[in-house]
């Protein structure tokens, strides 16, 4: 029997282990944890219980103002004070191994389900509300109670991510514990520490629970908030959502980072810069051997003067579909090979790089092109500040808390509550931008006034000095439903990327057709002229992206070229002279981008782009040089 319990424990670790050592579960506790999980033991309530606590004496009188203050206290939700004490008459000592207890989850869930699954759940709004404190009384879900929920669960939400499947599967999973769980205070000394784990073989997380250091009968059992943060003013600003307070003594300048910020992204990146080389000549007639893993340039591309080759050792242009990491052996070995990427690129494709570099064109602030944005990770106290300086002075709240690098929207979340913006921190890295309040709608015949956002492909032919050109074709998305700044979960309402949203319809309007549709709604506003500013906009990034040497900027390296996608809205804004404008607002660049629609409407698109970044021949090409 020992034999079968080692095995087990063996293969508990090999599944765990990894998870349990993230979360700093001691060993000690793992053989007991493997045996509560098989057996699906939840043993906390022959050692702890939930005590009511009175938060006022009744006979004190208690004016308004005070009243108002007890509202504010850390314990989560409006309702009564409670905390989780020990029971057990023995105590509870840390190194007993069998001190390791297990805790439900009463709702798990992904952001953007949470109002559907209250609406249809039976009995989850219900639970929710008893356990937050929220008065509901009714059998039927209703939108204020729901709201409510919704506005209070980032005091009681938890977070995990899996670490593999698809994009979609990996994006953060919210969940709230068990009513036992959720009644946990917080301290900034704790008793306990808790950790999420998904149990492999049920598929199904649970949190684990484990004291650190003994208590004695009565004794509170609390978990630090904060877990981990020793920042004094990092965790008062991630403890906000339990204790309000104002940090509106931090100033909300965010100055560009500093250099080691930049040498620290390439070694995470493990890119290595290629050597200094002489940039390469070719022959006037040179037909290229073309490597390529990417299908759209297989199918489309055919200009007489390039052909296809599977031996990656004998092609003249490496055209990659993911991102190349060693450049200085491809320098040393092979300078005159081309590639379809610049060595450190990622400055202009991952947003918080993106926000970061804007700055060079705009100051702390950013420039009028890209909207106001902080990096939740190293810029929460700012943001913080900014939030509650514009919340003073009455200005319009509505951010977009977006992953540094995930595309499609997904993990993408709009919100004016300023708690759901400090938690989503937790689940993976964020940036938080401005949300556009005053978009520059279309008109939708079957619709109305929608939302639309546009995208630009560029070609980077060279950083250093910059030559830059726009494709001539543009492409346009649009929400499905009316634009008002309200129903902030409604996808269809806020969001414009329809094309992997199943069951869900897609409405594409060619450019050529836009364009008369634009200006009979718009005709004070010629596309050319926002256009041009457009151009302007794309000219100042690129020029900021390469103004400094790498890995700071775009590496200058003569053999690169590269394709991009750039993603904007229009928002109207009052220009220095005080006239309204269409101000373009760059959403983001992206890297490799599907060019399946450009295809199919335009098949000389693959021989126009490999035209002008390889050849240096853009006669007969649709392209315009922008810088």
């Amino acid at each position: 029997m020992a034999g079968d319990g080692e095995e087990d424990l063996a293969a508990f670790v090999a599944l765990h282990g990894a998870a349990l050592r993230a979360s700093r579960v001691p060993t000690q506790y793992w053989e007991s944890l493997s045996r509560k999980l098989r057996g699906e033991v939840f043993d906390a309530g022959d050692y702890f219980g939930i005590m009511q606590v009175e938060e006022v004496d009744e006979e004190e009188e208690v004016d308004e103002e005070m009243e108002e203050q007890f509202k504010k206290k850390p314990n989560p939700g409006n309702g009564p004070c409670f905390k989780v004490i020990v029971t057990n008459e023995n105590g509870l000592q840390a190194s007993n191994p069998d001190s390791v207890f297990l805790i439900d989850h009463a709702w798990t869930y992904r952001a953007e389900h949470a109002r559907q699954q209250l609406r249809r759940v039976p009995g989850l709004l219900h639970r929710m509300a008893n356990l937050m404190g929220i008065p509901f009384h009714g059998e039927v879900p209703d939108e204020g109670s729901i709201e409510q929920v919704l506005q209070e669960m980032w005091k009681y939400n938890q977070t995990y991510q899996l670490s593999q499947g698809t994009a979609e599967e990996k994006v953060p999973v919210w969940y709230i514990m068990d009513e036992f769980g959720s009644r946990i205070q917080h301290s900034d000394q704790p008793s306990f520490a808790a950790a999420p784990l998904f149990y492999m073989p049920q598929q199904i997380a649970y949190t684990v629970l484990w004291p650190l250091r003994d208590l004695e009968t009565g004794g509170e059992v609390t978990r630090d908030y904060a877990y981990g943060e020793t920042d004094r003013l990092i965790r008062k600003c991630v403890l906000l959502p339990w204790v309000p307070t104002e940090v509106l003594d931090v100033s909300c300048f965010t100055p560009e980072p500093p250099d080691e910020h930049y040498q620290a992204i390439l070694a995470e990146n493990k890119e290595k810069l290629p050597v200094a080389i002489n940039p390469p000549v070719y022959a006037k007639d040179k037909v290229f051997k073309v490597f390529t893993d990417i299908q759209q340039v297989l199918n489309n591309l055919t200009h007489p003067r390039f052909v296809f080759t599977d031996n990656e050792g004998e092609a003249d242009i490496l055209y990659n579909f993911s991102h190349f990491k060693d450049y200085r052996k491809l320098s040393e070995e092979r300078p005159e090979v081309m590639v379809n990427q610049f060595p450190c690129e990622n400055l202009l494709t991952v947003k918080d790089c993106l926000a970061s570099i804007a700055r060079r064109a705009g100051g702390p602030d950013g420039p009028r092109w890209l909207p106001r944005t902080f990096n939740l990770q190293t810029e929460l106290p700012q943001f913080i500040s900014y939030f509650q300086q514009r919340d003073r002075r009455g200005e319009d709240n509505h951010w977009i808390c977006k992953p540094w690098n995930l595309a499609r929207s997904l993990d993408t979340h709009i919100t004016n509550n300023l708690n759901s913006i400090i938690r989503h921190r937790e689940s993976s890295p964020k940036v938080v931008c401005k949300y556009i309040e005053e978009p520059v709608l279309f008109e939708r015949e079957d619709v109305g006034l929608v939302k639309f956002d546009v995208r630009y492909v560029v070609l980077l032919r060279s950083a250093r000095p910059l030559r830059l050109y726009s494709y001539d074709v543009f492409w346009l998305r649009f929400s499905n439903r009316a634009f008002s700044l309200d129903d902030l979960d409604d996808y269809e309402k806020h969001f414009t990327v329809m094309n992997y949203a199943p069951g869900v319809t897609l409405k594409q309007v060619h450019c050529e057709d836009f364009i008369p549709l634009f200006e009979k709604q718009y005709p004070e506003y010629p596309w050319t002229t926002v256009q041009a500013s457009i151009f302007k906009a794309f000219a100042e990034l690129f020029q900021v992206a390469s103004s400094k040497p790498a890995p700071l900027g775009i590496c200058d390296y003569p053999s690169s070229r590269a394709i991009y996608a750039i993603d904007l809205m229009l928002k109207w804004d009052t220009s220095r002279d005080g006239k309204r404008i269409m101000q373009p607002q760059i959403l983001e660049v992206n890297f490799n981008p599907d060019c399946d629609r450009a295809c199919q409407y335009h098949p000389t698109f693959f021989n126009d782009v490999f035209s002008t970044l390889f050849l240096d021949e853009t006669d007969n090409c649709h392209v315009t040089r922008i810088v």
